[in-house]
């Protein structure tokens, strides 16, 4: 039996919700469901992004996530809106799975805390 049913359960209910919310046929993906939590975490809603601005929002989203784990610190933001980290402690967490693993554990406990992260 899979040790990380639990997890894998949030995830997917995670990715319904989403799926449900934005009206999608398919389930999102991880890259997806980072992008959003950018969206929601810089508050610039628009309906183009450039590849750049994805990039960067989902580094934001990283960056929000993880701090949850105290490796990143919000700084503030700047004078476009977007906020800023400085990281706080070394990740220790070993391979690409295991780090994937944190972020979604995050990304479950993100959705999870109150609403006003839920997307709307």
């Amino acid at each position: 039996m899979n040790p990380d049913w639990q997890l894998d359960f949030e995830w997917l209910r995670i990715r319904h919700y989403v799926k449900d919310t934005m009206k999608h046929k398919e389930l999102p993906k991880l890259d997806t469901v980072l992008l959003l939590v950018g969206i929601q975490e810089t508050g610039i809603i628009r309906t183009d992004y450039t590849k750049e601005e994805k990039q960067d929002l989902m580094h934001v989203a990283v960056c929000e996530l993880l701090s949850q784990d105290g490796f990143f610190e919000f700084k503030g933001r700047d004078q476009d809106g977007w906020p800023h980290y400085a990281q706080s402690k070394q990740m220790k967490v070993g391979d690409y799975k295991q780090q994937e693993k944190l972020i979604i554990k995050n990304l479950i406990d993100y959705f999870q805390l109150d609403q006003t992260h839920r997307l709307n």
